[in-house]
């Protein structure tokens, strides 16, 4: 680099020198460089942390050398306050990040999702499994690579969301390329590709904890705080889906009546259960009450208002207490307790669980809820869970 000492603009316009390739300095990392072309243009080196970065700040012919300074000046300031220039940048030109554009397209698109949980966890499985990687990145930075790396950590774990996962960014990128914000949209048949493919055998069943462990563990949860481990609690009195319990409302509730109903559109079967509360159940809805700050529908609210707990939070809790098992698989264990310790009949059960039925028989003797025999199941769980004497449970549903 040739050092000039401070450039004027009379220099940069009629000093022939300063139209031969190479980089020419003006001082506090600014120079102006020279290709062989003979474009001439203004770039600021910074230096922070042992590490050296250029940028670019524009055409001799588009930024005279008073504008380049205070550009480069900008530069500086926002390293020194660690920010990015260049996503600086694209964000005062209008560029999105991809969190910012995976909120715009989701509001496009929302009202014509039927489907209410399909709807919420459009958004929160981007957030759980995108946002991390690639949320920060505007569109146009965003390549296969990258996406391809975030599929990668749950591909075999959680298969099915991270399909969705894959679906979504590639919808929110095809939306930028058609808002002319990137230029192309993303080879997925690449990325397909690069994946591996799931290993064939007997469907993989979730972890579920033994049944007679099952009051230590609830035990041991009564002496935690939080919603957390409030929400993992209620899930395995009611043997109900860990998604059921985190987007419970308290509309939903009827405390006179002891009940809790789960419309059809959160529901895997896509009918309205209704899970008849125990005491124990009412009990811990109060505790999560309490522990609310403002107002807030959902039951189980989550760090933020208006947000509900993520599904980790519940996976978390099994993970500090060093436990192999899935929240999911607290079902298993229910289902397990009810045919080796009771003798209620297994269609309560399997309503209890809003299984699908697909006997005709069997669904036609079960067109009511049976909801006082469920009741019944529910409060000898309640018991069971509470460590209360464990002999065999005699009622006969």
């Amino acid at each position: 680099m040739t050092e000039m000492g401070n450039l004027t603009s009379t220099q940069i316009e009629k000093d022939k020198r300063l139209r031969e390739a190479g980089r020419y300095g003006d001082g506090d990392g600014l120079s102006l460089v020279v290709k062989k072309s003979g474009t001439r243009s203004w770039v600021v080196r910074v230096q922070k942390d042992g590490k050296r970065r250029d940028f670019g700040l524009g055409s001799v012919k588009k930024v005279p050398l008073a504008l380049a300074r205070e550009r480069a000046t900008n530069v500086r300031l926002q390293i020194e306050a660690g920010l990015d220039p260049v996503m600086e940048r694209k964000k005062a030109a209008g560029i999105p990040t991809f969190r910012e554009a995976a909120v715009i397209v989701y509001e496009e698109q929302r009202k014509t999702w039927k489907n209410a949980k399909h709807n919420y966890q459009w958004l929160q499985s981007l957030e759980a499994y995108a946002f991390p990687a690639i949320g920060d990145m505007t569109v146009d930075q965003i390549e296969f690579p990258a996406v391809r790396d975030l599929l990668m950590q749950h591909w075999l774990t959680k298969h099915e969301t991270m399909r969705r996962v894959r679906q979504r960014i590639g919808t929110i990128l095809d939306w930028a390329v058609a808002k002319g914000l990137r230029e192309y949209s993303l080879p997925m048949a690449i990325i397909n590709k690069s994946l591996p493919k799931l290993p064939k055998g007997e469907k993989k069943h979730f972890a579920a904890m033994p049944f007679a462990d099952i009051p230590g563990f609830l035990a041991k949860m009564e002496q935690k705080s939080g919603m957390g481990a409030l929400a993992l609690r209620f899930t395995v009195l009611n043997a109900v889906r860990s998604g059921e319990t985190r987007l419970a409302t308290w509309a939903e509730i009827d405390f006179d009546a002891a009940t809790w109903t789960i419309p059809r559109e959160r529901m895997k079967a896509g009918r309205k259960h209704v899970v008849p509360l125990t005491a124990t159940g009412v009990a811990i809805l109060k505790q999560a009450k309490n522990l609310q700050v403002g107002g807030d529908d959902l039951i189980f609210q989550g760090t933020k208002k208006g947000r509900p707990l993520s599904d980790m939070t519940l996976v978390k809790i099994l993970r500090d207490s060093s436990l192999p098992f899935t929240v999911h698989g607290f079902r298993s264990s229910f289902r397990d307790w009810v045919a080796e310790k009771t003798e209620f009949a297994g269609e309560t059960a399997e309503m209890a669980l809003a299984h699908t039925i697909g006997n005709k028989t069997e669904a036609a003797y079960r067109r009511g809820n049976q909801l006082e025999k469920r009741r019944a199941l529910m409060d000898a769980w309640a018991g069971y869970c509470a460590g209360e004497a464990g002999n065999v449970v005699r009622l006969v549903g």
